[in-house]
Order: structure tokens, then C-alpha cells, then sequence
């Protein structure tokens, strides 16, 4: 069964809106679609010009990063704006469901509340280092589940769930359901990214980002990779101009060889630093425990979180405070900054 069966009926033969890129016509005077003649000065030339809805250029540097024919990619607003529309897509309001873990990233309950679908989470055991057990998570699911979202590694845990699982995951659902992987910290977990399994399982989709490993956190740019049909759907529903020209242009300048290059270092100087990090953590007096992670945060939970979040705040340093999601009372989220980042972050912690 395709899973174009899943999604909204009133959306399977969707028309998008014929934006004016989307014509395909090529000419020297562009008059259709009424812009500005003019670029305005030097740094903003090109401004004036409405972008391509998916650039060629950027599309093909993605899918050879993301070892993904251009077909199988959608580029948009980080990965926020596919989870939306992933939701939008799939989802009835007031009658699907979407399963996903718990804790997890906020913006899947977020989106599911927003689409007016129910939001069903499997809780985690941080005793058990929030292991995940695929027969519990899909007990969750039944006729109105539309999406099961895993992010591997997870956020805010750090607990890396790639692997068997996930295959095993996506051939349960077939049919059913679409298993959304996101992989927004995949590259500091050293695996191969499940974008590779989705020629055996349609019903995968994996959300990439340049936000974090390529420092593009600014510009904005997430990709999702996924069966040609559901690519198809997702474009047709989408916004006409999803990535703004300055986007485009400080991706195809990130991705370039030389800062790949860059970025591959700066990886292993992270992975180095978060070993440092926690070894050194492990040992401070207010420490109770901390969770091996696959990102490039570490989650730490203190005798008093509140007082330790005080203590950074103190010395200039904000980390983020996860006391409050249930199963991570007394835990801090402290991303893996710079060697001298990390330094003011162990001493202010006194370990």
C-alpha cells in the first residue's frame, strides 16, 4: 500500500500554488512576477529576485552529503518547518495520532498539539539509560497513528538509538505509519545516518540540519529525506519560497570542500572535548549522574540543579535547565562548547 494512503485524503491530490518560480520558463527579462527591476547595492544583488523553491545547486550538494539521490530531498526552515509539515500532511485534526518518546525534543508535541493531533509519548527510564523498548513504543500505536518519531541521538538525552531497531521499527509500521528519524546530532555519533535504509523501507523519513554540526544554526536550513512520494506531497503544501537567497548562499559556502574539511576536525575536536567534559564532570561533589551521549551535549543530574544552573549563571555561562520534563528531575542539559568554554564550565562546577 503506498503511503500516500495514509496521508490526508483532501491532500493526495492537492494543486499547489503556481508561484512564479515554479513555472520552469527561463528568460533574460523577468516580468512575472511583479519584483523590483532593480538589486538594490552590491551586497544585496540578487535580493530583488524571488529564490527557487528548491535550488538545483544546493539540492545536489545535499543528496551527495547525505548519500540521497536529489529526488528524495526536501530543503526547508530547519528541520522544525518538515516536522510541520509532516504533521499537516498526515495528520486529521481532532482524529490521528502521533507517537514519539518521552523526554524528547519539544517541537514534535508542540506540532501535534498545533495540528490538533493527539500526542502519545512512551516514557523513558533514565535508570535504564532511557533505553528504548520497540514492542512498548508501538503499543502506542494503532489505526489513527499517522507518525512514530524517534530522535537518535535524542535531545535531550544523548542516548543513541540507530542501529537494528530501527529497521526493525520501520518494517512493523509498514503500511501504517511513517517512522520520522531525526538525526539533527547524528554526526557526532560516528554511525551511518538511516537515510540508507529507506530504499527497503518506504515509510522512513529522516530529518538532516546544518544547524548544529555545520554551524549554520542562523541561516535556517533543514533537509528532510524521504520516499519520492512523500517529497512530492510535503513540496506541494509547502510554503512557494521556503529558503531565503542568504540561506542558500552560506549553505553551498558551508558545504563547499574546504569546509566540510573544517567541519570534519571540528567534529572530532567536539567528541574529544565531550569525553573531557564528562570525565571531569563525573567527579564534581554536586554531580549524581551523568548519561553516556551521542551529541554534542551532555545531560547531568546535580543534587540541586537549580543551584548549579545559579552557579553557571553566575560565571557567564547558560545552559539549559530540563528539571521540569518528567524523568529528568535535578538534570541540566550542558552543551560541549570550546575547549576554554568547557573550562569555565568545569570550574565554576568546581570539578
Amino acid at each position: 500500500m503506498s503511503l500516500l494512503a495514509r496521508a490526508r485524503p483532501e491532500l493526495a491530490a492537492f494543486t499547489p500554488y503556481a508561484s512564479a518560480r515554479r513555472s520552469g520558463f527561463e528568460a533574460r527579462i523577468r516580468l512575472e512576477a511583479n519584483e523590483c527591476p532593480w538589486s538594490g547595492d552590491e551586497e544585496a544583488s540578487g535580493l530583488n529576485r524571488y529564490p527557487s523553491p528548491q535550488p538545483d545547486a544546493l539540492r545536489a550538494r545535499l543528496g551527495a552529503l547525505y548519500d540521497a539521490p536529489p529526488s528524495r530531498l526536501w530543503i526547508g526552515r530547519g528541520s522544525d518547518e518538515a516536522i510541520d509539515l509532516l504533521l499537516r500532511a498526515f495528520c486529521r485534526p481532532g482524529r490521528d495520532n502521533v507517537v514519539a518518546l518521552a523526554p524528547t525534543f519539544g517541537m514534535y508535541r508542540i506540532g501535534a498539539q498545533l495540528q490538533g493531533a493527539e500526542y502519545r509519548a512512551l516514557a523513558l527510564d533514565g535508570e535504564a539509560d532511557f533505553a528504548l523498548d520497540p514492542d512498548a513504543l508501538l503499543a502506542l500505536a494503532d489505526d489513527d497513528t499517522k507518525l512514530v518519531v524517534v530522535c537518535s541521538p535524542n535531545n535531550p538525552t544523548g542516548t543513541l538509538y540507530h542501529g537494528d531497531v530501527l529497521g526493525e521499527l520501520a518494517a512493523r509500521l509498514a503500511g501504517r505509519a511513517l517512522l520520522v528519524v531525526d538525526e539533527a546530532y547524528v554526526e557526532f555519533a560516528g554511525v551511518a545516518s538511516a537515510a540508507g535504509l529507506i530504499g527497503r523501507h518506504p515509510n522512513l523519513a529522516v530529518l538532516r540540519t546544518l544547524s548544529k554540526v555545520h554551524a549554520l544554526a542562523g541561516a535556517r536550513v533543514g533537509t528532510l529525506v524521504a520516499a519520492e512520494e512523500v517529497i512530492d506531497l510535503v513540496g506541494r503544501i509547502a510554503a512557494p519560497y521556503p529558503l531565503p537567497t542568504p540561506s542558500v548562499r552560506a549553505a553551498l559556502a558551508a558545504l563547499d570542500d574546504d569546509a566540510v574539511a573544517r567541519t570534519e576536525r571540528r567534529v572530532g575536536v567536539l567528541v574529544a572535548e565531550r569525553a573531557r567534559l564528562a570525565h571531569a564532570l563525573a567527579s564534581a561533589p554536586d554531580v549524581r549522574r551523568l548519561w553516556p551521549s551521542a551529541g554534542n551535549f551532555l545531560l547531568v543530574r546535580f543534587a540541586d540543579a537549580d543551584a548549579a544552573f545559579a552557579r553557571l549563571l553566575a560565571a557567564g555561562i547558560l545552559v539549559r535547565n530540563v528539571s521540569k520534563q518528567a524523568g529528568l528531575e535535578q538534570c541540566l542539559r550542558i552543551t560541549v562548547g570550546a575547549p576554554d568554554e568547557n573550562d569555565a564550565v568545569l570550574a565554576a562546577l568546581g570539578a
